[in-house]
């Protein structure tokens, strides 16, 4: 069931329900859900980036003790009390988060700079996979069709269109609508 809009009387709010059921025989690929998987996709490679960019900055020594300054100033500018082992461990969260911080922001540019990328190769995808579930659907619904019909005939047939019929069944059992490739990978 899908929600419709939202309409306010008064002080009470209903909830319209749409009054047409799903329809079936649409094709459940859109573009928008190809895009987030490669969105998606492309924003775990710039994490891969940018670690692998972080840790060619941090081979030399200068930028993790610039970063542990940084920490240093957030905790004693956030936790102005902290001493101890509890200062040490806000310095350790803090510099964690700073180099989260770059991890994501390099992710962040990255998955910006092929957005267009990722635009195209989603229409394309959305495309190819839906004209393969539309070919699957309408197979489907044309096999179910001829059993529905070979069963009305079986209700009232003679023994020899019985055989026929069981052996037009096991031909059709034999060429079964084929799965499309991008649905048995999942």
């Amino acid at each position: 069931m899908k929600v419709g809009a939202v309409s306010s009387t008064s002080n009470y709010y209903t909830f319209k329900a749409d009054s047409k059921p799903a329809d079936k025989s649409k094709s459940p690929i859109s573009k928008s859900g190809e895009k987030a998987k490669l969105a998606a996709a492309t924003f775990v490679a710039g994490l891969g980036l940018g670690a692998k960019l972080l840790f060619e900055l941090m081979d030399g020594d200068f930028i993790i003790e610039d970063i542990g300054e940084a920490a240093d100033k957030i905790v004693k500018k956030q936790h102005k009390n902290a001493s101890g082992s509890k200062k040490f461990l806000l310095q350790l969260g803090a510099f964690g988060g700073i180099l989260a911080a770059f991890v994501g922001a390099v992710a962040l540019l990255y998955t910006l700079f092929k957005a267009p990328n990722i635009n195209y190769q989603g229409n394309i995808n959305a495309f190819k996979k839906g004209k393969d579930m539309d070919v699957y659907i309408k197979g489907n619904d044309t096999e179910k069709e001829i059993y529905t019909q070979m069963n009305e005939k079986a209700k009232n047939a003679t023994p020899e269109e019985k055989a026929k019929l069981q052996e037009q069944y096991l031909k059709m059992q034999m060429a079964k609508n084929r799965v499309p490739e991008f649905v048995r990978n999942l």
